[in-house]
C-alpha cells in the first residue's frame, strides 16, 4: 500500500525545485523500470502492480531498494501519464564528474536554450542510437529529469551523460584547443558535403531562436541539412529533435567510412 507521505513525495519530483533537493527523479513505464534496474543506476523505490513485481528475479527485486505492491488506481494517483503502466519507480541522480578537457577527447554534443521536453528526450535517444557519449546543456535548457524529457528518452538517458554548463566557457574552450565547432544552422554548407570530422563539437540551437549570438562566435563550421523539395507551405524548417538525428545520422556515417 502505497502511504499519503509516499504518494506525496513521490509527486513533488515532478517539480524541478524537489528533484534537485532529493537528487531524485521518477520513471515510468514496465521495459524501462526493467532496464533502470539492471543498469547500474540507484533504485530507492519500486512502486508497481504485484503481478509485475512477481515476474522480476530475485537480483531485480533485490535491486529494486523499497518495493512497494499497488493497485492500479494507486499507481495513477502518482503517474504522469494518462493511463499508467504496471510499474514506477523513483530513481537517484548519479553524480558525474564534469571534466570538459575529456569530453573534448572525442565528438560531443551541445544543446543552446533547448525548451521543449520531447525534444531534448528524442535528441537524447538519438545521439545514444548513433553513438554519441556526451551532451553539454546551456543552462537555460529543460531539466534532463523533467518526466516527459525522460519518457521520451525511452530509456536512452542510461547510455548518455548529460551535463548543465556555461556554453560559451565550455565552447571557448574547444576553440582554445583548436577544435571544429560545427552550427547547425539555416543557411550555412549542404551536410552531406561538408568535410566532417570525429572531433569537436555538434552544436544545435533554439526550437525557435536558433543558436544565440554569444555561441555563435565561436562556430567554425556552419553546417545546414538541404531540402529536397520546392514546396514551401509547412515546411519551411525542420522540428529540432529530427534535424539533430539527420546531423547524428551523417557524422556517424562518415565516422564509419
Amino acid at each position: 500500500m502505497l502511504s499519503k507521505n509516499k504518494q506525496k513525495f513521490i509527486l513533488s519530483l515532478q517539480n524541478k525545485k524537489y528533484r534537485e533537493k532529493n537528487r531524485m527523479f521518477v520513471i515510468e513505464g514496465d521495459k524501462m523500470v526493467k532496464e533502470f534496474i539492471s543498469s547500474g543506476y540507484e533504485i530507492v523505490t519500486l512502486v508497481a502492480k504485484p503481478e509485475y513485481i512477481s515476474r522480476l528475479d530475485k537480483n531485480s527485486r533485490d535491486a529494486a531498494g523499497e518495493v512497494i505492491p499497488v493497485s492500479f488506481n494507486e499507481l495513477r494517483r502518482v503517474s504522469t501519464m494518462k493511463t499508467p503502466h504496471n510499474a514506477l519507480a523513483v530513481i537517484k541522480i548519479p553524480d558525474k564528474i564534469f571534466d570538459a578537457d575529456l569530453i573534448l577527447g572525442e565528438i560531443c554534443v551541445a544543446l543552446d536554450f533547448i525548451q521543449d521536453p520531447g525534444n531534448l528526450g528524442t535528441i537524447i535517444r538519438s545521439a545514444a542510437w548513433f553513438g554519441f557519449k556526451n551532451i553539454l546543456c546551456s543552462t537555460n535548457c529543460v531539466d534532463v529529469y523533467n518526466p516527459k524529457v525522460i519518457q521520451a528518452t525511452m530509456g536512452a538517458i542510461i547510455n548518455i551523460n548529460v551535463y548543465y554548463t556555461d556554453l560559451g566557457e565550455f565552447l571557448g574552450r574547444a576553440s582554445g584547443l583548436q577544435l571544429p565547432v560545427y552550427g547547425t544552422l539555416l543557411k550555412g554548407e549542404s551536410i552531406y558535403t561538408a568535410n566532417l570530422e570525429n572531433r569537436g563539437v555538434i552544436l544545435l540551437g533554439n526550437e525557435s531562436q536558433g543558436i544565440s549570438e554569444k555561441c555563435l562566435t565561436f562556430v567554425t563550421h556552419r553546417l545546414m541539412i538541404p531540402k529536397m523539395t520546392d514546396a514551401t507551405s509547412g515546411i519551411d524548417s525542420l522540428n529540432a529533435a529530427m534535424a539533430a538525428s539527420i546531423v547524428f545520422s551523417e557524422f556517424a556515417r562518415r565516422s564509419l567510412q
